[in-house]
Parts: structure tokens; sequence; C-alpha cells
């Protein structure tokens, strides 16, 4: 690409197409690799085979080697088995795609040109992240926890490199960055960044999700993440984070409402909006769904005018929204961008303003090993950095492995004075050092 185009920061929607095109006239696609072969990794895997000119999925790794080989048969291509980057490398160049358990033999690979990651694990996908960053490679992460818990400082490490860190177009983050980044263009200041969510329910278990779970051939602790509040508190803290938005208080604001998105437009304070700064939010059962929303102010009268003509209504607030987010379908495009115009998606450009906490699910006891992401310990909620690290609470991405010193009731809000944390994890080492780099937010 040329160099006027690699500096291109606009919207990405209506180039990323020419430039994947013009790469398949070139034959000259997109080396990409991916980490984790689980329900979405199979997606993408059978997405980029199938449905994206001008990019290719050269390699997966994941440590069951049947699930890798499965996403790309289910793609309708046969993979060949390489356990070192060498044989990756020619398999690369025989146009053979390969699998392998070691994810850092593929990131040895020469014939790479970025990395995706969908572990969704928060200890694998850090020292994955970490490695790729330390190999100039571009990355675009499907791992909202990973980024929820030490984004800040990968962001700043990948910064450092000359690398882009990016969150995935079509997940809810990455739409609503989109958006933002829209309706910023309008001349409007965005006020509320919002998620919407069809269920709400902290206490959800993988027993009681086990059911939907087996239906979409998805895990049922993934599945209980959803509904029990801790990944859309991961997304809109992460949202949060790349914006300079807060939370309205913790937990969110998290309104049950049934009507469409623009009426949502009345149930904001605006003068408490704009002394916070911006916020993330979501709300339960709107419509459209399962989309997200951004809500802002115009300051100049005459475009309020035209606003209203619009259709807009007569503000203060004015209501867009994203119907939908396709998820793996739109990941390609991060690539893109990633790759060719050196523009992220979704990154964090400093110090946190948002942490997801861990609230205990059901009385704690002396001596418990919590069970993490999606169980039955632990849900997460959003809360504000500064209380995050004044009241010593818990992250929630690293509560997983803690043992509780002291029991815990219900509904208690976990701090690290209740837990050991495992010896020897990159993931804390890296919280540590985040904490360091930035400071104490007001000090």
């Amino acid at each position: 690409m040329a160099a006027a185009a690699r500096e291109h920061r606009g919207p990405p929607v209506i180039i990323v197409d020419n430039a994947l095109r013009e790469r398949a006239e070139q034959d000259r696609p997109i080396r990409v690799g991916m980490v984790g072969a689980g329900f979405m990794g199979r997606g993408l895997a059978n997405h980029i085979v199938k449905s994206v000119p001008g990019m290719r999925l050269v390699a997966i790794a994941n440590r069951n080697l049947a699930n890798a080989e499965r996403a790309y048969v289910e793609a309708g291509v046969r993979p060949v088995r390489a356990d070192t980057a060498g044989r990756i490398d020619a398999a690369v160049a025989a146009g053979r795609p390969a699998v392998t358990e070691d994810a850092f033999e593929l990131l040895a690979v020469e014939q790479l040109d970025c990395l995706v990651d969908v572990t969704g694990a928060v200890g694998f996908g850090a020292a994955v992240t970490v490695a790729a960053i330390e190999r100039r490679l571009p990355v675009v992460t499907m791992n909202a926890e990973l980024d929820g818990t030490v984004g800040p400082l990968l962001a700043h490490r990948a910064r450092a490199a000359g690398v882009v860190l990016t969150g995935a177009d079509g997940d809810q983050p990455a739409v609503q960055a989109n958006l933002l980044r829209f309706v910023a263009g309008l001349g409007v200041t965005p006020l509320v960044a919002g998620n919407v969510k069809g269920l709400q329910d902290e206490y959800r278990t993988p027993t009681t999700q086990r059911a939907f779970a087996e239906r979409w051939g998805q895990s049922p602790h993934m599945v209980t993440s959803f509904a029990d509040g801790t990944k859309v508190s991961f997304e809109q803290a992460i949202v949060a984070n790349a914006f300079g938005f807060t939370t309205g208080r913790r937990g969110m604001y998290g309104r049950a409402h049934t009507g469409h998105v623009d009426e949502l437009t009345g149930r904001y304070d605006v003068d408490e909006l704009r002394g916070l700064g911006g916020v993330v939010d979501y709300v339960v059962g709107a419509r459209p769904g399962p989309g997200v929303y951004v809500l802002g102010t115009h300051d100049d009268p005459s475009q309020r005018h035209y606003l209203e003509l619009y259709k807009l209504g007569p503000g203060p607030l004015y209501s867009f929204y994203a119907p939908y987010h396709l998820c793996h379908l739109e990941t390609p495009n991060s690539v893109v961008r990633a790759v060719d115009f050196a523009d992220a998606a979704l990154s964090p450009p400093g110090a946190p303003r948002v942490d997801v906490v861990a609230v205990a699910k059901r009385d704690l006891t002396v001596g418990q090993a919590l069970d993490g992401l999606g169980g039955f310990d632990t849900y997460g909620v959003a809360e504000t950095h500064r209380t995050t690290r004044v009241e010593r609470l818990l992250p929630m991405g690293l509560a997983e492995g803690c043992v509780l010193r002291r029991a815990v009731a219900k509904d208690a809000v976990l701090s690290h004075d209740d837990v050991a944390l495992p010896p020897g994890r990159l993931v804390d080492a890296l919280r540590e050092e985040q904490d360091t780099l930035f400071g104490l937010p007001g000090a």
C-alpha cells in the first residue's frame, strides 16, 4: 500500500474491501495466524478460508490439535501437522495450512503478517500477546478479558514496539468504537456508549447455562460469563479505557428497558454525563438488539436545528445505534486495518479508566480456590480504576486460582486482602507493571 494510504485514519469500511481486492489481484494475501480453535475460532477460520479473498489463514495453534484440524476441515481444507516454526513455514510456502499445539512456534514463523487471539484465556492470552508484541507482530484480540485486565499496558508496549494491538471489529466494543468515531465526526460530543443485552442474572452458572451452550455448540463457562454480566462489564470497561469514559456507578446504570434505544435519550441526566466526561453503560431488553448505541450532544444551535429536521429529535441528547454485531464475520476488517493502515479498531491510548472487579456469586469459604470467569464463584462488575486501586479490589481477570484467606459473603466485592494470588503468574506481574507505569489516578 502507498504511504498515504497507510497513514489514513478514517472509517475503514469503505477502504478495507478495496485493500483486500488489490491484495487478491496481486496474489499478495495477508497471512494470518490464529491462536485458539473454539466456537468463535472455528467460525473465523471458516469465514477467512471461504469468504475473504486477499487474506489467508496460514496456521492455527491450539492445545488440542484435533480442534485446530476441525476448524480447517469445517472450512473445506485439510491441514498438515507441524510442530516447529520451520515446518510451519515450509507448509506456508507449499500453500498448505498448518496446525500446531505450540502457539510460540507459530509466533516464530517468518511468513506471518498478523496474529488473531481467540483464546478468551487471560493468562495464556497474556503470554501470547506479549510474545507477539516482542516479535513486532500486529495483534487482533478477541480477548476482552485480557484487555480489561492489562490492556493499557499491552497497548503501551505495542506502541513502543511500533505495532498495532487492537480489539476486533464485530465484537460489541469495536462496534461501539466505530460508532463513536462516526458520531464525533459529525461534530456531536459522545456522552454515553452503550451495549444492548437480552439477559442479566448475576447468579447464572455453568449448570443453568448448560442446555443453551449445548444447543449452540458453545462452552457453558463462556455462556455463563455473558449471562452473569461479566462479559458486558469487560466489554464496556475496554470501551471506557479506549475513549476516556467512566462508569456512573459500580456496575454501570444497567437499566431494564424494553423500548427502542432512541427512547434512552430521556433516561440520562445530561449535566451528570457532562460532569463525568462520558460514561459506558448497558441496557437489558432494548430494541433493536443485540446491538450498541451512542448518545451525544451538539453545542451548535444551528446544527441542532438540522438534527431535528433529520428526525433525531429536539435534543439535547441524540441517539445513534447499530442494530447488530456480527462477531467473527467482521474480524477480518480489523486485520486489514492493522496490517495495511496501522489503524486500531479499539485500543486504550493511556491510563486505565474502568476495571472489572470480582464479586462473590455465593458465600465463599476460607481455603477455597476461585474458579474464575463464567464459573460458580464470582461475577464481574465495572468499577472506576481509581476506586479499584484505592480500595485494593480484586480484578476479575486475576481471580481464577486465587485462594481465599478469609470468608467472603455473597455479593461482596473481593479485595486483594481476601485472597492469596497464585505464585509466578505473568498476568499478575503485568498488572503490577501497569499500576506502576500509570500511577494512581488523581494522585
